[in-house]
């Protein structure tokens, strides 16, 4: 692994990893949650400057401190962009002492076999020695399963892992996210299903490590084997639709998980808050989450 000391902050230490990465179709969503309307902006190009703006300012927030939060993913727009005069991930290490992660996929393909697998992401390489020059230590690359459909779910794994090993081969650490949809019937099924067809893959890492990015389970506990396999790096828990509090009392039950979380996060923050008032409210926030993830 490229960065020793990353590697052991991001292994050991205590804390969550903030999901800042909504890209894409997702902004205008965010947006709108943190109380900027579409109309307020009229491009592509005038949304992403407003997304960064909100992001600068949670990111460079007094309370957003290394202390209780490990990591912070971000999409590749944050990435090439500066924080306070230097790169977004070199200000996140240099200045926050927080590990810096990059999304990488492009989003989902149609559902088939109950399943949504990543699109293709062309350039990959490329991509992959950008996010090494920027000064990321690791990546980010999500799937969601609808359903315990085994066919489905072996091509999502498959499908993540043979991803995962071009970015160890990067120097980059991958966290496989192969989301198990909140809304699923046969959730707790599908999630016994995940794990079976990931397993055998972790084993087959011989020394490499890569880290996990699951929803959080039906049965507390579920993932304990998962967190303790020794090709694990770290297993980390979306919050997957649930609100904050709720997410936080789901996280609190299983030990050694922690929290990666995006709406979760930033649930009460608005544009129009003073700084004391966003602090505090950022500050509430990141507190619960680092308390449920300490268990």
């Amino acid at each position: 692994m490229r960065n020793h000391e990353q590697f052991a902050r991001f292994e050991k230490d205590p804390g969550f990893i903030a999901a800042l990465d909504q890209s894409g179709g997702s902004t205008p969503k965010a947006l709108r949650a943190y109380g900027v309307a579409d109309s307020q902006y009229s491009s592509e190009a005038e949304m992403f400057d407003i997304i960064h703006t909100a992001r600068t300012r949670i990111i460079t927030s007094p309370v957003f401190t290394s202390d209780r939060i490990l990591g912070a993913i971000l999409f590749e727009g944050t990435l090439d962009r500066e924080i306070d005069g230097r790169g977004a991930a070199d200000y996140l290490w240099s200045v926050k002492h927080i590990v810096p992660f990059l999304k990488i996929d492009k989003g989902l393909s149609d559902r088939h076999a109950d399943v949504q697998l990543m699109r293709d992401i062309p350039d990959l390489d490329a991509l992959l020695a950008h996010a090494v020059e920027r000064g990321a230590f690791g990546t980010k690359e999500r799937s969601v399963i609808h359903g315990a459909n085994r066919e489905g779910i072996d091509d999502v794994v498959e499908q993540q892992f043979d991803l995962a090993h071009r970015v160890l081969d990067a120097g980059l650490m991958p966290i496989i996210e192969p989301e198990v949809s909140i809304e699923a019937e046969d959730k707790q099924d599908a999630e016994r299903r995940l794990v079976h067809a990931i397993v055998p893959h972790l084993d087959h890492l011989g020394e490499q490590k890569v880290a996990l990015k699951l929803t959080l389970p039906t049965v507390p506990g579920f993932y304990a084997d998962l967190i303790a396999h020794p090709n694990v790096a770290r297993v980390v828990a979306l919050s997957g639709g649930y609100d904050r509090d709720e997410a936080n009392l789901l996280l609190a039950q299983n030990p050694g998980l922690i929290a990666s979380f995006s709406r979760a996060l930033l649930e009460g923050l608005s544009a129009d808050q003073g700084d004391d008032e966003f602090d505090r409210t950022l500050n509430t926030s990141i507190e619960a989450i680092y308390r449920a993830s300490l268990t």
